[in-house]
């Protein structure tokens, strides 16, 4: 992936940038030395790499607005990180830019349970907001995979999702307002503790903007009372895209569950050597889970069995204690990392309509053949957001690029037949360059004029989002 070429006098003034910005911010939270921004230098998207400028870690709304201003009036890039952990480039920085990261924002500002609803400030983790409500059963439902490490402000940045999100919705489903601060140091709020504000609906252009727009420093979410029960039901097929078309029939039939996953056997191998949770020798899994009462539960589930019933399934397992349940989500929530255990690998982000599962699984198929490279296809399979890691070697020369490659060819798949680009993973630099596959020229033109208006100097994480052709002509003009 190309990277602008650092500007020359941007890098001459390092001393001086750092020195504005150590007046306005503890010392130690102004970190310039090259080993140390080192830490700094990528994402969760490890096969790219770039040492910023420096990284500041600002401490609260003020002194984001006071590291801002500066970069402003010195022109100075600004690359937004929350935990650093997206996986499509979005905390890439440049070589001239400086990475602001929110990790110190990471309080609780205020709990409502009768208008249910948190405020936190956007560093942060997931996982921890839930933590925050738990002991009241009360829980925040967007659960992303990386939900233990990742930052509500990466959350609200590339709009995730999570296992649970065909019931519950990604993140915009579930912000409510947001403090930002834009890139002149100007702070807004956005939204609030209602339903809808008046007007234009700018919390919807916030989120998802990827960093685009401003830095993010507290949200308000909707938490939820806990169901009264769950359960998950594990089914095992022979084939992908029979596993494919047993969850568009059941989508078909009009059940909700409140997640349904896929996992294929390169994946399910995985998990089983790293986390042992038990999993059938299949070559397709489906974890399917419903929420309610008893009743509701055993009704849902039984609509559901029947359903996979039909589809000549290897085994059918349903959950009859927490334990069970717990083991049965193990392998899915370790995959990634179980993946990692194995090989270097990009994880791709397209959506695709449900019905389009099982042409779209055999397509996928037929690439990995094309170029020779493995795939392993675990997924949120409810609402079609296909999540396939392509198996690469990062040493052997060429290998990257045969990745790169055959990735464009999956997400050009994903819109050709009615899907688009990314789900809850971004654009960042893996896809800007596809952009143009997805959307015409007038269109890329109004969501550029969004950006000018909230970031007229285009200083705001550079090089990403945008197909670079026509950022550096934005940006110089």
């Amino acid at each position: 992936m190309e990277m602008p070429a650092p500007d020359v006098k941007i890098m001459a003034k390092k001393a001086r940038l750092v020195e504005r910005l150590q007046a306005v911010l503890p010392r130690d939270a102004v970190i310039h030395d090259e080993a140390e921004t080192r830490a700094y230098e990528c994402d969760a998207l490890t096969a790219y790499k770039c040492p910023p400028l420096c990284a500041v870690l600002p401490a609260s709304t003020e002194e984001v607005a006071a590291v801002l201003k500066i970069c402003h009036e010195e022109r100075v890039p600004v690359v937004p990180r929350g935990s650093g952990t997206s996986l499509a480039g979005g905390a890439l920085p440049t070589a001239d830019c400086v990475i602001l990261g929110v990790a110190k924002l990471n309080d609780v500002l205020e709990t409502n349970y009768d208008d249910r609803y948190i405020r936190v400030q956007s560093g942060r983790t997931n996982l921890s907001v839930t933590g925050a409500v738990e002991e009241n059963d009360f829980f925040y439902a967007p659960d992303p995979s990386s939900q233990l490490a990742c930052a509500i402000a990466g959350n609200i940045a590339m709009n995730s999702g999570g296992a649970h999100c065909l019931k519950y919705g990604v993140t915009t489903n579930n912000l409510l307002g947001v403090t930002m601060v834009q890139m002149d140091g100007t702070v807004v709020e956005i939204g609030g503790a209602y339903l809808d504000a008046a007007g234009y609906d700018l919390l919807g252009v916030i989120c998802g903007s990827e960093g685009q727009l401003g830095v993010v420093t507290e949200a308000t979410l909707r938490i939820l009372r806990k169901p009264e029960g769950a359960r998950p039901v594990l089914m095992a097929f022979d084939d992908n895209e029979v596993a494919g078309a047993c969850v568009a029939d059941i989508i078909k039939a009009g059940v909700l569950p409140v997640a349904i996953e896929f996992m294929d056997r390169p994946v399910i191998r995985a998990t089983e050597a790293f986390a042992g949770a038990g999993y059938p020798d299949c070559e397709a899994l489906l974890i399917v889970e419903v929420e309610g009462s008893a009743e509701e539960i055993d009704e849902q589930l039984r609509k559901i069995l029947d359903i996979a019933g039909r589809h000549n399934p290897v085994e059918l397992r349903e959950s009859t204690s927490a334990e069970e349940s717990a083991k049965i989500w193990l392998g899915r929530k370790s995959a990634f990392g179980a993946m990692g255990q194995i090989n270097d690998y990009m994880c791709l982000d397209g959506t695709i309509p449900v019905s389009e599962l099982p042409y779209v699984l055999k397509r996928i198929g037929e690439f990995s053949r094309q170029y020779g490279l493995d795939v392993g296809n675990v997924f949120h399979a409810g609402d079609g957001n296909m999540h396939p890691l392509i198996l690469f070697d990062a040493n052997k020369e060429g290998d990257l690029e045969l990745c790169e490659a055959m990735g464009a060819d999956i997400l050009r798949l994903c819109v050709e037949v009615g899907g688009c680009l990314t789900g809850e993973h971004g654009v960042g630099i893996e896809k800007r360059d596809l952009m143009f596959d997805q959307f015409k020229p007038e269109d890329m033109e109004a969501q550029m004029k969004v950006k000018d208006v909230f970031d007229p100097k285009w200083l705001l994480n550079p090089a990403k989002v945008f197909p670079l052709s026509v950022t550096e002509t934005r940006r110089a003009g």
